[in-house]
């Protein structure tokens, strides 16, 4: 265990759910990769495209596993200290928008003005 500052945890959840989906996404094109082997024209065939694999789907499988609990994690560590910390903060954040309470003589002045 070691100690974070609240704001590298924070940073590293974005940094981490962020980067989740673009593991879950690994298209084909991503794991395999083109080699082309000629062959001659004799035998009918020009070229032949064969896809080999840069990554196994257990290696990308893998980052996504380590990368989905390092995520879990880093939630709970922050979780906790949303339930032991204590954050001073002005308390006018939590209030709801209200219109201004104006005077009589600014209403019958708009009401001057409509007519």
């Amino acid at each position: 265990m070691a100690k974070y500052k609240l704001a590298e945890l924070l940073l590293r959840r974005k940094e981490l759910s962020e980067r989740l989906p673009r593991i879950a996404h690994v298209k084909d094109k991503d794991v395999y990769e083109p080699k082309i082997a000629r062959r001659g024209v004799t035998e009918g065939v020009d070229d032949i495209l064969a896809s080999v694999p840069k990554l196994s789907l257990a290696e990308v499988m893998a980052e996504y596993n380590q990368t989905a609990s390092q995520l879990r994690r880093v939630d709970a560590a922050i979780q906790q200290a949303n339930w032991t910390v204590d954050v001073e903060c002005d308390v006018s954040v939590f209030d709801d928008f209200k219109l201004p309470e104006r005077d009589d003589s600014e209403r019958d002045m708009t009401s001057k003005k409509k007519k």
